[in-house]
């Protein structure tokens, strides 16, 4: 594979390319959880790759040591369950259940980190068609993901803000194929880069939104505090969200953004809200709460809120 670096453009178009896959067949609404799941997936693979062949090069006569090395690493993927297990197995029936088996078993590899973040989310599903189309639909999707244009090893991509750009710039274009319901998963980058100017979060400062879509506002509001302190990271981002699948876009964002200090809670903020303090008592107190939540909604749980 070329090591040329990669540049923004290069990689947006691509991931957008591989929407062709189902244009189509499924709605964007659809579509868009397959296609930034495989993001992720093809992203925590390279790197998972990556750092093997680093290891291998440094200990290649102590298999022991590099499999111990290798339970530590950020992400942990389990036999048979990255992106190119998948991809070697392609041409063979069965794709959707074997990615679905794969998301499962990483799931549970990854303990909290990534807990139920895939269970909302099967490409072991009728709407992709009958058992033979929906097999060519994800053999094409995997073969997509694997160009060398998206090989995202980490000594190619540089930094992980491609990476998390590259999420980012497709929520957006969902978003905008989306009318109405964009407003459920995604808030402008011009309202959240005002928001975050205007909040102006300092360093140590704890950030929560309990309206948090796909995480964008909160992650604009921790760029904010690095920006304005030398790249420090002493900060923390806190939100909850009601939609199990926005949830999930919420988290596979952050952890492309390398925003591993979250803790993003699935449920409803008013009728059931989770981020609460150590006793289970009484909810988090914060220094910055900030929000845009879906103001057109009627029943949003003011009844329940008094």
């Amino acid at each position: 594979m070329p090591n040329t670096q990669i540049n923004q453009d290069d990689i947006n178009k691509a991931v957008w390319g591989a929407c062709d896959t189902f244009r189509g067949t499924i709605s964007p609404d659809i579509y868009k959880d397959f296609i930034l799941t495989m993001l992720f997936l093809k992203y925590i693979s390279d790197v998972y790759k990556d750092e093997y062949k680093q290891l291998v090069k440094q200990y290649g006569d102590q298999p022991e040591l590099i499999n111990a090395m290798m339970a530590k690493q950020r992400f942990v993927l389990p036999k048979e369950a990255s992106f190119w297990d998948l991809y070697d197995k392609r041409h063979e029936a069965g794709n959707g259940q074997r990615i679905d088996m794969a998301l499962h078993a990483i799931e549970e590899a990854n303990g909290s980190k990534l807990k139920n973040v895939f269970q909302d989310i099967s490409f072991n599903t009728s709407n992709l068609g009958a058992e033979k189309q929906k097999n060519e639909i994800l053999r094409h999707l995997l073969e997509d993901f694997a160009k060398d244009i998206l090989n995202l090893r980490p000594s190619r991509v540089g930094t992980l803000d491609i990476i998390g750009n590259a999420y980012e710039y497709l929520i957006k274009h969902f978003a905008a194929g989306s009318g109405r319901t964009a407003g459920e998963f995604y808030t402008p980058p011009e309202v959240s880069d005002l928001l975050a100017t205007l909040l102006d979060p300092q360093e140590g400062d704890e950030i929560c939104d309990p309206a948090c879509g796909s995480g964008s506002l909160l992650m604009k509001c921790g760029r904010r505090v690095r920006e304005n302190f030398n790249g420090s990271k002493k900060y923390a981002l806190f939100g909850q969200e009601s939609i199990g699948s926005t949830w999930s876009l919420a988290k596979m964002n952050m952890f492309l953004h390398g925003e591993d200090n979250h803790r993003i809670e699935w449920g409803d903020t008013i009728r059931n809200p989770l981020l609460k303090d150590a006793s289970g008592n009484g909810l988090l107190h914060f220094d910055i709460v900030t929000a845009n939540p879906p103001f057109s909604l009627d029943k949003w749980g003011h009844d329940g809120a008094a």
